[in-house]
């Protein structure tokens, strides 16, 4: 089936990703939009410009897009975006949704008005089992945004591994958050893995810490070889 998927760069849409090439697949595009709004309740925000970057790594042909992120007419955004895919050939969306039913409805009813197959291959996966899934399948993702008690500005930055995922399971026992971040806790940014081509290469970050919360803004990057 020739498959687009809702892409970006983080964890979750990279393992749609990996989903659907295991699936067999064809992704045909990467779909990237950029929300304006750093509150938006659809999009990933933190790192959105290494999209382009990140689909030369993994080598699939990527259509970008923007949304000003305002609640609901973002899900109109993404129809419109959606409904240029199909006509290009698409027959599925695969999307990285873990347990956000406002997400998961919302493409779902745009995929269903359109003629699309909706694929959430990761849906209502066990957090834990999934996040050390990532790991033992060779992924690198790095934290690049935290949003949530227990998650301070020394956890920017940090790539994701199994002492990390024991440090999150403490936090976890505390606060009650998700380890895989699906409540909004941390953003993430995958950098390398089974399916890219070529790995990230980060030259030049910054933190920008706002009281209580945090991104790992990367201002330069490139690609290199593995």
């Amino acid at each position: 089936m020739k498959v687009a998927v809702l892409f970006s760069g983080g964890k979750d849409s990279t393992m749609a990703c990996y989903e659907a090439i295991n699936n067999g697949d064809e992704i045909a595009y990467l779909l990237s939009i950029e929300s304006k709004n750093k509150e938006s309740y659809m999009f990933h925000v933190p790192n959105i410009h290494l999209t382009e970057l990140i689909a030369e790594a993994i080598d699939i042909p990527i259509i970008k897009a923007k949304t000003h992120g305002i609640k609901e007419k973002e899900v109109d955004d993404l129809k419109y975006n959606l409904s240029i895919l199909k006509d290009k050939g698409i027959e599925g969306i695969y999307t990285g949704a873990l347990y956000s039913v406002y997400q998961k409805s919302r493409i779902d009813k745009i995929c269903e008005d359109l003629g699309l197959k909706s694929i959430s291959p990761l849906w209502n996966v066990n957090e834990e089992e999934y996040m050390n899934r990532i790991i033992d399948l060779g992924f690198e993702i790095i934290i690049s945004g935290v949003f949530a008690y227990g998650l301070d500005e020394s956890w920017l930055g940090k790539k994701i591994d199994k002492n990390l995922i024991e440090d999150l399971k403490t936090i976890k026992e505390k606060y009650g958050i998700n380890i895989a971040f699906e409540g909004g806790e941390a953003e993430t940014l995958a950098i390398n893995g089974p399916i890219f081509k070529k790995k990230i290469k980060i030259d030049e970050a910054e933190i920008i810490w706002n009281v209580d919360n945090g991104i790992y803004n990367i201002k330069k990057a490139s690609l290199v070889d593995k």
